[in-house]
């Protein structure tokens, strides 16, 4: 099966990711998931063609592979088949996929944010598929990949209402991946890019973006609001509605697609309140140069403001363990004579465990001698390795505890 459409940007990383790579695979994670219809009978026989040991449900597609490789085409399946795809390698290879329809995706709103590996699109009749593809083969700590989808499903529908963010942690991800020159400048900045919805922190840990980078890109994304309209404000709204506009939205939900027709919505009700919110112009048009440049500045800050709060927790740790010592050492006091004894009685037994709690005793004896300022501890010690000299191993605990 041949993957349909037209594409914006390279899959030569890609293709060589997912299918080049799983020559020698140790493991692949493949997810598909439908959302807004389910599959058929026909269909999930289809697939079941292309894997015997798969998961298949009315609306999922789910395997792993330790030997061997995928037999199907991602693309093709996205335009057949499903909404939503996840692959992760343990070689380090990241990519998810969502589909949506053309009329509230439009081609050229993502040109802007595309690049050869990255973020790419890809066009077939009147779908749109997005890959958002990431590279990271420093031996990371892998995810088996059950469960890294779901929050990222969410992403569809963001995008279907005009949200842009998504697309621009895309191009963001290949500032990162060096795939474009400092001195291109950077596309529309949408707002909301500092108040990240929780899809969208989850894509951005499942590309591994740079926090550094996403600081310095959202320092001139505006504020985001309605977000998420509450139902008070929606019915309000629909209420200034004429109602022949009202019925017609109601015609459409029940006979066209969902997902169009909710963004079309949401979309008007933004609109309506306020036109200016929608727009997607960034007050400033900065090189990637230079926001590589405010990233390595936060960088630097984020690392001393690391320092600074680990020496502030290793002064409070200290002091924490010195009234502990005090506190402890207050509670021995007077008992000098005692702790000798029990000293004596440790090393009797011969035993490495009663060597080890002998010289913390007779650390504790060092140490309340001189905070009470007697001298005599010195000269008891000497008499003490003298009468056990021949206790090499108590000998040499005693020397490396440094009394």
């Amino acid at each position: 099966m041949g993957a349909p459409g037209a594409a914006l940007g390279s899959r030569t990383g890609l293709d060589r990711s997912i299918a080049g790579a799983n020559v020698m695979s140790e493991y692949q994670y493949y997810e598909f998931q439908a959302i807004d219809r389910s599959l058929t009978e026909k269909e999930m026989a289809e697939l079941r063609s292309y894997s015997t040991r798969a998961r298949i449900t009315p609306t999922s597609f789910v395997n792993h592979y330790e030997w061997g490789n995928f037999k199907g085409d991602e693309d093709a399946w996205m335009f057949r088949y499903f909404d939503a795809f996840l692959y992760l390698a343990n070689w380090g290879t990241h990519v998810f996929k969502v589909r949506l329809p053309s009329k509230v995706l439009d081609l050229a709103d993502v040109r802007p944010y595309c690049s050869r590996n990255s973020l790419t699109a890809r066009k077939n009749k009147d779908q749109v598929v997005l890959t958002f593809a990431s590279e990271d083969d420093e031996g990371e700590d892998w995810d088996s990949g059950e469960g890294i989808l779901s929050p990222l499903i969410a992403l569809r529908a963001e995008l279907a209402r005009g949200d842009r963010r998504a697309l621009y942690l895309g191009w963001l991800l290949a500032v990162q991946a060096d795939e474009l020159d400092d001195e291109e400048p950077e596309p529309p900045v949408p707002p909301g890019l500092g108040q990240l919805s929780a899809s969208l922190d989850a894509l951005v840990e499942f590309l591994r973006i740079d926090p550094d980078l996403l600081r310095a890109a959202a320092e001139t994304s505006a504020q985001m609001s309605l977000l998420s309209p509450g139902r008070k404000e929606l019915r309000a709204w629909l209420a200034t509605l004429p109602p022949a506009e009202k019925d017609t939205w109601l015609a459409r939900l029940f006979a066209e697609d969902t997902l169009s027709v909710s963004a079309e919505l949401h979309r008007r009700f933004v609109q309506d309140h306020d036109p200016a919110k929608t727009s997607m112009a960034a007050p400033q048009r900065r090189t990637i140069g230079e926001i590589r440049r405010i990233a390595e500045r936060h960088a630097v800050e984020r690392r001393q403001n690391a320092e600074r709060k680990a020496a502030a927790e290793a002064d409070r740790r200290q002091r924490q363990a010195a009234r502990e010592r005090a506190k402890h050492l207050g509670a021995l006091a007077g008992k000098e004579k005692q702790l000798w004894l029990n000293v004596e009685t440790l090393v009797a037994t011969k035993q490495s465990k009663n060597y080890v709690a002998a010289v913390g005793v007779l650390v504790d004896l060092r140490d309340l001698a001189a905070r009470s300022g007697a001298g005599d501890f010195q000269t008891l010690l000497q008499a003490f390795r003298a009468r056990h000299a021949r206790k090499a191993t108590l000998m040499v605990r005693i020397s490396k505890a440094g009394l």
